[in-house]
C-alpha cells in the first residue's frame, strides 16, 4: 500500500513513486523512501538520474516517456537503482499510466521490488507477460481521486478486492464505490486533507496516513476489513491535484476466524457475544455432513446461516435447495420434497424431480419444519435414517446425497408435548443446534446493522446517506423489534424512500403506530393459552388479520396456520 516497508537493502522490499507527465515526484510511500535512502517532499523536482544508474538511467527514460505518451504499460524488468550512499541496488520495476477522470494519462505510477545481487547485472528483461497479468500481480489495490473526490484511475488488484470494475466506477465519488461507516469522518483521505471533505480547497498538504484499518462494503454486499494507506499527489509545481490511496484486505489467522475478523459474512452481521459465538462455530460445522437445526424467532437471520454454511463446506460448488414448510398444502409439499412421476396423481402430466434429488451433493434447507404435517414428519424421518427415497407414485428408491439444514421459529420441545413434532425426528435433525437471539438481546450490533443497511440502500436507491440522527439510533436500541432483522431492514428501506439529505431523521421513519408492542406475543409453551390470545388479540384489532399478526409479534401466515390449528377458521373472524 504505498507499503512502509522500510527495509532498504533487504530482499523484497517494496516501493512505490508516482510521477507527473514531466516526470516530477508527485507522491512517494516510505518502502521507496527506506529503499533508496531519501526523504524528498512531494511536489519539488527530483532528477532521474538520482535514482537510476547510468547503465539503467536511458532505457528507464525510455519506457517511462512510452508510458506517458502511449499509455503502454512497462511490465516487469531489472533494473539498477542507486542508494543516496551511493549503493547500487538491482530492483525489478514495473509501471502503468495514472490517468484523470477524462481518461488523460497525467503521471506514472511505478512500483520497484529488490531483488539478490547476484540477480542483478545491467539491464535483463523477465519474460512478457502482458499488462493483465501486471495489474493482477500487484500486490495492494490502488485508486487515485482528483480535488472533487471522484476516482480518476482504480488498479486491476482494486477491482479484485472491491468486485467492481473500473469503467464502472471512474468518475464516481469514492464514497459511492466503497461505501464505508468511515467515509467522510475517519477515511484515511481525511487524515491528509481537512475533515471538511466537501472543501476541496483545504486540503492538508504535507501529511499521509498510513496502514489504517477501515471496513468497505464489496460488490456482492459483503463487508470487508482492510488496511488503507493515503498520501497526496502534487503536479510538478507542488500544487495539489487529489490524492492516492492503496489498500489490502486485512489478514486473517485462519478461516475459521473470518468472522470475528470482518464481523459480517454473507449478510450477516453482529459483534455481540451470542453472534460472535455463532461466527465461531460455523467453519467446523461447515466442514461435517452433520444435520442442522437452526432456531429463533421470525426474522432473525437463520436462512442466512444455512448459507453460509453451505458457502463455506466443500459443497459450496453444489446446489443449495430451499422449501419453506409452512408454505405448501401437504399433498403438493410432498411432492415438493419427494418429486413424483407421471400420472402419480391428477394433474401430474410429466415426471418432476423433487427437491431431495435436485440438492444431490449439495445443500438442503428445509425451513419452518415446525410447521411439516405429521403425516410428512414420518416420511423426513424415514430419509433421514436410510438416506433415501422414492418419487410419489414410484418404488424406485434414491440415495440422499444431500446435507439437511432445517429451521423454526417454534418451540419445538413444546411441540413434542403436545403431539405436534415428533420426538426421533427431532433429535435426529438437531445433531449440530444452533440457536439466533432475537434483535432485542442484541441491541449492541444494531448500529453495526444500521450502517450495513445504509451501505446496502446507498447503493441501490443511488444515494448517499452517511448516517442516521443519534435520536433515530437511541430509538432503535430501545425498541423491541418483534420482527426483528427484517422489521429493521423494511424500516431502513422505508427511510431510503423518502430521506433526501445526507442524515436519517425520525420524519423519514414510518408512522410510530407501525411500531407495535409486543406485550402479548405468542409462545409455543402453552398451546391452550395460545387459542385464547389469538381470540384475545383478533377482538382487540378489530378481526384484521394482518394487524393481529403484527400485534402478535409473527407473521400473516404463521396466524393463518394457528388459526387453522385452533378451528378459528371456520369462525367468521374477519379480514
Amino acid at each position: 500500500m504505498l507499503n512502509n516497508d522500510t527495509n532498504a537493502t533487504g530482499e523484497n522490499a517494496v516501493g512505490m513513486i508516482i510521477l507527473s507527465a514531466s516526470l516530477g515526484l508527485m507522491s512517494i510511500n516510505p518502502g521507496a523512501c527506506g529503499i533508496l535512502g531519501i526523504s524528498p517532499q512531494p511536489g519539488k523536482n527530483y532528477q532521474l538520474e538520482k535514482i537510476f544508474t547510468p547503465d539503467s538511467f536511458d532505457t528507464a527514460d525510455k519506457q517511462l516517456r512510452k508510458i506517458l505518451n502511449k499509455g503502454i504499460a512497462m511490465d516487469e524488468v531489472m533494473l539498477n537503482l542507486v542508494h543516496s550512499g551511493g549503493k547500487q541496488i538491482p530492483c525489478s520495476l514495473c509501471g502503468v499510466p495514472l490517468l484523470a477522470g477524462d481518461q488523460k494519462i497525467v503521471g506514472v505510477i511505478l512500483r520497484f521490488t529488490t531483488l539478490p545481487p547476484k540477480n542483478a547485472s545491467g539491464l535483463t528483461y523477465l519474460p512478457r507477460i502482458g499488462y493483465q497479468h501486471l495489474l493482477d500481480g500487484l500486490p495492494e489495490g490502488v485508486f487515485s481521486i482528483d480535488l472533487q473526490w471522484k476516482i480518476t484511475s482504480f488498479n486491476r488488484q482494486a477491482e479484485q478486492l472491491t468486485g467492481f470494475k473500473k469503467d464502472k466506477i471512474i468518475g464516481k465519488y469514492c464514497w459511492q464505490v466503497f461505501q464505508s461507516g468511515q467515509c467522510a469522518h475517519q477515511c484515511p483521505f481525511t487524515q491528509i486533507f481537512d475533515p471538511k471533505i466537501f472543501n476541496p480547497n483545504i486540503f492538508k498538504t504535507d501529511s499521509s496516513c498510513k496502514n489504517q484499518e477501515m471496513t468497505i462494503l464489496n460488490q456482492n454486499g459483503l463487508i470487508r476489513k482492510i488496511f488503507a494507506t493515503a498520501a497526496p499527489l502534487k503536479d510538478e509545481n507542488g500544487i495539489l491535484v487529489g490524492g492516492i490511496e492503496s489498500f489490502s484486505l486485512a489478514p486473517s489467522p485462519s478461516p475459521k476466524k473470518t468472522f470475528q475478523v470482518l464481523e459480517s459474512f454473507e449478510g450477516m452481521v453482529g459483534k455481540s457475544p451470542g453472534m460472535k459465538m455463532i461466527f465461531d462455530k460455523l467453519f467446523d460445522i461447515a466442514q461435517s455432513p452433520a444435520s442442522v437445526l437452526i432456531t429463533g424467532e421470525s426474522g432473525t437471520g437463520k436462512e442466512l446461516v444455512a448459507r453460509a454454511i453451505h458457502n463455506l463446506s466443500k459443497r459450496q460448488n453444489k446446489p443449495f435447495q430451499a422449501v419453506n414448510c409452512s408454505a405448501l398444502p401437504e399433498t403438493l409439499l410432498e411432492s415438493e420434497l419427494f418429486g413424483h412421476e407421471k400420472g402419480a396423481f391428477t394433474g401430474a402430466d410429466q415426471s418432476k424431480p423433487g427437491r431431495f434429488e435436485l440438492a444431490a451433493n449439495g445443500t438442503f434447507f428445509l425451513d419452518e419444519i415446525g410447521d411439516m404435517p405429521p403425516s410428512l414428519q414420518v416420511k423426513l424421518l424415514r430419509v433421514l435414517e436410510q438416506k433415501e427415497f422414492e418419487r410419489v407414485g414410484s418404488d424406485r428408491p434414491i440415495k440422499l446425497t444431500a446435507r439437511i439444514i432445517a429451521a423454526t421459529h417454534h418451540n419445538l420441545k413444546a411441540a413434542q408435548e403436545s403431539g405436534r413434532f415428533r420426538e426421533d425426528l427431532y433429535y435426529r435433525l438437531r445433531t449440530i443446534p444452533i440457536h439466533l437471539p432475537p434483535l432485542r438481546e442484541r441491541t449492541e450490533d444494531i448500529g453495526l446493522l444500521v450502517t450495513y443497511f445504509i451501505k446496502k440502500f446507498n447503493h441501490q436507491y443511488n444515494k448517499q446517506v452517511r448516517l442516521v440522527d443519534p435520536a433515530v439510533l437511541s430509538f432503535f436500541s430501545t425498541y423491541a423489534w418483534p420482527g426483528n432483522i427484517r422489521e429493521l431492514e423494511r424500516v431502513m428501506e422505508h427511510a431510503f424512500v423518502f430521506v433526501k439529505g445526507p442524515i436519517i431523521f425520525s420524519r423519514y421513519l414510518p408512522e410510530s403506530q407501525e411500531f407495535l408492542p409486543i406485550s402479548h406475543p405468542i409462545t409455543s409453551d402453552q398451546p391452550r393459552s395460545e387459542k385464547n390470545k389469538i381470540l384475545q388479540a383478533l377482538t382487540e384489532n378489530d378481526q384484521n388479520r394482518m394487524q393481529t399478526a403484527a400485534f402478535l409479534g409473527i407473521s400473516r401466515s404463521s396466524l393463518w396456520r394457528k388459526m387453522k390449528t385452533f378451528g378459528l377458521l371456520d369462525k367468521d373472524l374477519g379480514r
